[in-house]
Parts: C-alpha cells; structure tokens; sequence
C-alpha cells in the first residue's frame, strides 16, 4: 500500500508521526549494515544470494498470511516472524545443497529461489490472492515499520557490528582467500554457515522497508559504486555505507512526497549513484591520461 498524499513535509512530519520516525531509523541501520555485508558478499562472488534468500523469505510470509487470514491462526501475529524463520531455514537448504555439489556451489541459489517462488505462490494464491499487505512486502513500505521491528532489527544489527569487529581479520581472509584460510585453521564450513545464517537474518529484516524484489540491491549496488573509487577494502567499505545511507535519505524522502514505496526510491537514488560515481571516474582517468600526454610531449 502506497502512502496517503501528506499536507505537510517529510521533515516537518517527521517530528509528528512515529512511524516516520521508526521508518527512518529503521531504514538508516539498514542502510548500515546492508552494505556492510554486501562487500563481503561481492568479493565472495555471491550477490546472488540475498535475492534468493529474499524470495524464501516470501514464502514464509505468504505462509504466515495465509495461516493468519484463512485459517484465522491469529497468535502467530505479525507474518514477518515467519519470514525470518523460512530464510534461516533457506540459509540451511543452501549450505546443505553447497555441501552436496562442492564443484557446483553456485546451482544451489536458484534451487532454493525456485522452491520459495512456488511456495510463495501456492500460498498467497491459498490466502486469497494479491493484496495490499502482499504488495507492502514485494516493495516495501513506511507505514508497516513499528516499535518492535525497530528493536529487532536494532538487535541483530548490533550482532553483526559485533561479529564483524571481533572476526574481521577471519572474515577478510575468507573472503579472499578460502584455500589458505583453511590451511591456518579457520573452519570454513562453520564460517560460511553463520555468515549464511547472518545474512537470512538481514535479508529476511530488510523486506519491510525496501522489499523483496529490491532487497538485494540495497545490499550490492552501494557496494558496486563505491568500488568506483574505493581505494582500499576498508575505504570501499565506508564509502558503500555513506552511498547506503543517503540513498535511504533520499528515497524515504522521495517516498514521502510522492506517495511511492519506499523500496523503488531508495533503489532508484542508488542506480543514480552508481552511474554518477562511473561517469565522474571516468571523466577523471581521461583528464588525468590527457595531462600525463601533455607531460609527455613537453618532455
């Protein structure tokens, strides 16, 4: 469901309305540790997971909307714990899957992403078909950000700051370097088992606000730009947290306004992102090669 035209500004309204506020915060952590794993993510050459662990998420949300809404099982409350749950078990199917095709990881992702679209499917058709509560998780919505989300979420950020700043070296190693991280000790399977379950969480969180068709590019397209002009892995870093966060400045702002979801701002400031970033790093190679020319030829 799209926001209702407001009479006031987003900056005005935001010092009225708690749901702005929870709105906000909610989508600036996310804007933070979105990116954060998202580099990681990249360099482990696997972007393609968070959308498949976004889609499991769905089928767990259409199963908790049609337990809710057909059968009336009304204690299971809000949908997104069931959400949460389907993509910890989407993380567990993956491992289980990579483990079986070592020379094939990567066919383990649309298998699980094929199995939560038909489930997703088969539910939501079981629940009634499309609706406004569907169409807030596909895309994202302001107005389903409450209190408790916003703990939640707060929660599991802490987690992951946390687990980042005690096993970053271990982290980096793996990153890029499996075989010798393994010939030190690190365990990889372990490794990548929490770093699955650690990103289901993430992933399975960040539907409210962006949804799940544009969950995964608020965790890679912040990334892909910053590694424009990143200088180092820590520099991308930084750089792919502050592109994350002004775009959910901006695209909460924009979503506001217009009365659009918040999801398609916020992704669409990112693309923008990006090709600036392209444009103006090409723009300074080519001025930097016309100088060393000059150099050159006053020599």
């Amino acid at each position: 469901m799209m926001l209702l035209a407001s009479e006031g500004s987003f900056i005005l309204d935001l010092f009225r309305y708690e749901f702005l506020q929870y709105s906000l915060f909610a989508g600036l952590i996310l804007g933070f540790i979105t990116p954060l794993i998202g580099s990681f993510v990249v360099i482990r050459r696997l972007s393609f997971i968070a959308d498949t662990l976004s889609h499991f998420s769905l089928a767990g949300l259409s199963i908790g909307l049609f337990l809710i809404n057909t059968l009336g099982l009304v204690f299971i409350g809000d949908p997104l714990y069931l959400a949460v749950i389907a993509a910890v078990i989407g993380a567990f199917i993956i491992e289980i899957l990579r483990g079986y095709y070592v020379n094939y990881k990567e066919i383990s992702m649309p298998i699980v992403m094929s199995l939560g679209t038909a489930l997703s499917a088969l539910f939501i058709s079981l629940a009634g078909g499309w609706n406004s509560s569907i169409y807030n998780f596909l895309f994202g919505s302001l107005l389903t950000v409450g209190r408790d989300y916003l703990a939640l979420i707060l929660v599991v950020a802490v987690t992951v700051i946390l687990m980042i700043v005690l096993f970053y070296k271990q982290i980096v190693l793996v990153s890029f370097d499996e075989a010798y991280a393994k010939l030190v000790g690190i365990k990889i399977n372990r490794f990548q088992f929490m770093s699955t379950l650690v990103l289901a969480l993430v992933v399975s969180l960040s539907i409210v606000t962006v949804g799940v068709l544009l969950v995964s590019s608020l965790m890679i397209i912040p990334v892909a730009a910053a590694m424009k002009v990143g200088k180092s892995f820590r520099n991308t870093i930084t750089i792919a947290i502050l592109f994350s966060e002004l775009s959910v400045l901006l695209g909460s702002w924009i979503s506001y306004e217009l009365s659009v979801p918040p999801g398609a701002s916020i992704v669409l400031i990112n693309i923008i992102i990006l090709f600036l970033t392209g444009f103006f790093k090409r723009f300074i190679m080519n001025k930097r090669l016309k100088q060393q020319q000059r150099e050159i030829q006053a020599k």
